[in-house]
């Protein structure tokens, strides 16, 4: 109770410190999120550890860290989509004045594909290995504006055609393993958009992608947010990503949000030594080739229980004595952005990648 109680009070200070401002309009506001993971015989896992953010009508929200940092949970939390045996959810995910985490199944089930839809990272698994695509995509045409069989067919061909598949009619036909992976992807996409949802959370939409298909798919989202207004929340563990996409960025470590800021902010500025070895770790397009990346040494498994002080601090190459003891508070700095780091980086190290110098 005492670790809840100082984490709900943390929480009040970061939200009031960082996102006072844009509290009054947010389509969705993610306060003190925490999921725990407890088995017989295991020790209990902090998956997600308070974590707050909003996201405004049309607008584009990353949530970047490496694997194993609690992005996938956080957006499968407010999904719903959760296991009930074994998994302890507390905080509040409101959307449109609702608190999801709330809801009964049946409600949830209402909104999700029609205000709220998600793009899972892996399409293979994510489709019904059995089923053909326009049936897929049909049946959320179907549940949420109540087409009939031809219309939804009609439309799931339109859908199709609007994410790139080139003849569509027959696609519909066909199965998830006959698409490469670049048209299993789209197909999600479209099953995505398919009822026009006010939000949108794509889960590593360009895994296992090469780099062409990734370009493609990318701008495809752009456009798509672009042209309906929808608001997106972008997960991915590179930073590379999200340059020409988000609005905002909240870098994650350990189930916390240790640093967030509005896009150019982040890329010439970062703040705390995690985001300046994301940073560091992305390939240069203009850099020699003599120059090496820097990568973050030590592995996402080094980590300091956060109640013990800052859970980077043993993989940190500016660890000072204060950055154990006591975890470190949100610091609000100007510009809406804010970082959670005792010893912040306060001068640029080490330029951004050229790819966030090209970004609008």
């Amino acid at each position: 109770m005492a670790r809840q109680s100082g984490s709900i009070a943390a929480s009040v200070s970061e939200r009031g410190a960082h996102r006072a401002e844009r509290r009054g309009s947010a389509l969705l506001d993610v306060a003190d999120l925490s999921v725990t993971f407890a088995h017989r015989g295991a020790p209990t896992v902090h998956a997600v550890d308070g974590v707050s953010f909003t996201v405004d009508e049309g607008e584009v929200v990353g949530l970047v860290g490496e694997s194993g940092c609690g992005k996938s949970v956080t957006s499968l939390a407010i999904m719903g989509l959760l296991p009930r045996r074994g998994v302890q959810v507390s905080g509040r995910a409101v959307f449109d004045g609702r608190d999801l985490l709330t809801l009964s199944d049946d409600e949830m089930r209402d909104i999700r594909g029609r205000d709220i839809a998600m793009i899972f990272q892996d399409p293979l698994s994510s489709l019904n290995p059995i089923v053909p695509i326009g049936v897929q995509v049909a049946e959320v045409l179907i549940r949420h504006r109540k087409l009939d069989r031809a219309e939804a067919r009609r439309e799931s061909a339109e859908l199709l055609d609007r994410v790139g598949i080139p003849d569509p009619q027959r696609r519909l036909r066909e199965y998830p393993h006959q698409l490469s992976g670049g048209m299993r992807q789209r197909a999600l996409i479209a099953m995505a958009v398919a009822c026009r949802p006010r939000l949108l959370i794509a889960d590593e939409p360009t895994t296992a992608l090469d780099v062409t298909i990734q370009a493609q798919i990318l701008e495809l989202l752009k456009s798509l947010v672009r042209e309906s207004g929808t608001a997106l929340i972008m997960i991915t563990h590179d930073l590379g990503v999200v340059a020409g996409m988000c609005d905002t960025i909240n870098v994650l470590y350990a189930g916390r949000v240790v640093e967030t800021a509005s896009r150019r902010p982040l890329f010439a500025e970062p703040r705390h030594p995690y985001t300046v070895g994301l940073l560091g770790s992305i390939p240069r397009l203009d850099g020699a080739r003599e120059d090496k990346l820097r990568p973050i040494p030590g592995s996402v498994r080094d980590v300091l229980p956060w109640p013990d002080g800052c859970a980077f601090a043993p993989r940190c190459d500016r660890r000072v004595d204060a950055c154990v003891g006591e975890p470190p508070a949100m610091t609000a700095a100007p510009g809406g952005r804010a970082y959670r780091c005792v010893n912040p980086v306060l001068a640029v190290t080490t330029p951004p990648a050229a790819l966030a110098k090209e970004q609008p």
